[in-house]
């Protein structure tokens, strides 16, 4: 076994062991995203607007309901009365029902009223069935905003994790890269200090050690702000080490749905979806309020009862009254009335006409945002599959590069020892090999971004997800 692939190996085992501790606990993609879905603000925010959204289409629908009323009132005062208008704008007014006298009397003494409204309004040309729909499109437009909202942070978790992963694996080829230099490093002063290769050969080992170390530190340093960037999307508290244990064997292989067509046309895409149900909900919201241009029918109903501490003959005789308050607050009078009204305000077609107007340009603008979606969805499903297909290449290409670089720097750090290379030549052969290293790994990864990227563009994140 080479020492290079056994540092790599060493280099895992000690990102996945923490020092002084068991070894953490794998966080595999199913579980980030999953956290992220049950922990993002976002989607709080959205499912609580759901809830308000289904809560507000029960209470259009109980609206059609008749409205009941009941009202008692007792009250204690005078019952003078006399003739003229009288006009309550802005003002509290009160009522006193009696006979006109000649002079103020200051009598008083309990009355009460006690009585039942009922009031339907039981045809208003669909208008309540209208505003009941209406309320309904704006539920599943709530409803498919709160779904495109899990399917977009769904991408999202699922990229940051795929982009740690990449992360990780630079990390293990840094160290590889400073491991190479440090042993080279060893072996160019040996030959500068005996005279073998001049003395400028340390010097430049030197440099090319401090370069590996500064990659390194720029890869721990990509790395975290990688694993910040993931704990952010999953709403928790990124670990003390900003570091995870990532389910990373994934990488290894090719997926398997690469080539498969999406389960669903792009038209079920969850965005679109969003915006169509905004042009339907718009478009009701028109035919409810075109429904208004037309007159209510009510059917009514009043009973009422009054009580009173004042005699019917209270006019002829001042005296015909009493203070006390149960005789004053009892049932004596007994009313009721029942009907039926239409109600039409012919003002009314005038405003909303405008009304109406209004909202089929909100309509027609929907639509337009919609188009220009669905446009943008088709070309992006063209490029992921181009992106797959040039991802595929690569995947084949990467082997077939580190091979040869890792052949070469032997070659040039074997030629180096016995005298017959400069190491110039052994430095370029191993920045030639680093550089075939980082762009396996990111290319590693780069097929599961293709095809993620694919099941974002198409809307059909399972052929994604279902690889895990």
């Amino acid at each position: 076994m080479s020492k290079q692939l056994l540092t790599g190996l060493a280099w895992v085992l000690l990102l996945g062991w923490p020092s002084g501790q068991a070894a953490a606990q794998v966080l595999t993609l199913r579980q980030a995203v999953q956290t992220a879905l049950n922990n993002y603000g976002t989607i709080r925010a959205k499912s609580d607007y759901v809830k308000a959204a289904r809560a507000n289409v029960k209470e259009v629908k109980n609206e059609y309901l008749p409205d009941v009323s009941l009202a008692a009132e007792q009250v204690y005062g005078t019952a003078n009365s006399n003739f003229g208008p009288l006009f309550g704008y802005k003002t509290p007014s009160a009522s006193a029902s009696g006979t006109i006298s000649p002079r103020q009397s200051w009598n008083a003494g309990f009355g009460s009223l006690y009585w039942t409204n009922v009031n339907w309004d039981f045809f208003q040309f669909g208008r309540y069935k209208e505003k009941a729909k209406a309320a309904e499109k704006a539920l599943n437009e709530n409803q498919s905003d709160l779904d495109q909202e899990k399917f977009e942070q769904s991408v999202r978790v699922s990229g940051a994790y795929l982009d740690l992963i990449a992360a990780q694996k630079l990390i293990i080829s840094q160290r590889a890269n400073l491991d190479r230099a440090v042993a080279f490093q060893t072996v160019a002063r040996a030959r500068a200090n005996t005279g073998l290769n001049p003395g400028v050969d340390s010097s430049l080992a030197n440099a090319a050690v401090s370069n590996a170390r500064i990659a390194l530190t720029n890869a721990i340093e990509n790395e975290q702000e990688a694993a910040n960037q993931l704990a952010q999307l999953m709403q928790v508290t990124p670990p003390d080490s900003n570091n995870y244990a990532l389910d990373s064997a994934f990488v290894s292989r090719l997926p398997g749905a690469l080539t498969a067509p999406a389960a669903q046309p792009l038209a079920q895409h969850p965005l679109l979806r969003f915006y169509q149900d905004r042009v339907l909900a718009s478009e009701q919201e028109a035919k409810y309020l075109r429904t208004q241009n037309y007159p209510t029918f009510s059917l009514f109903g009043v009973f009422q009862d009054r009580g009173t501490g004042f005699s019917y003959d209270y006019g002829q005789n001042p005296g015909a009254y009493t203070p006390n308050y149960f005789k004053g607050v009892g049932f004596e009078t007994a009313n009721y009335l029942i009907g039926i009204g239409v109600f039409w305000d012919i003002t009314t077609p005038l405003r909303v006409h405008q009304q109406v107007l209004a909202q089929n340009y909100t309509s027609e603008g929907l639509r337009e945002e919609y188009n220009l979606i669905n446009q943008e969805l088709q070309a992006q499903v063209i490029l992921s599959d181009a992106k797959i297909r040039h991802a595929l290449e690569n995947y084949h290409e990467a082997p077939i590069q580190v091979t040869a670089a890792a052949d070469a720097y032997v070659q040039k750090e074997t030629l180096y020892k016995n005298g017959l290379a400069t190491i110039v030549d052994v430095t370029t052969a191993a920045a030639i090999l680093n550089q075939a290293e980082t762009e396996r790994d990111l290319i590693d990864t780069g097929v599961w971004q293709a095809l993620l990227y694919k099941a974002a563009s198409t809307g059909d994140f399972g052929i994604f997800y279902n690889e895990f």
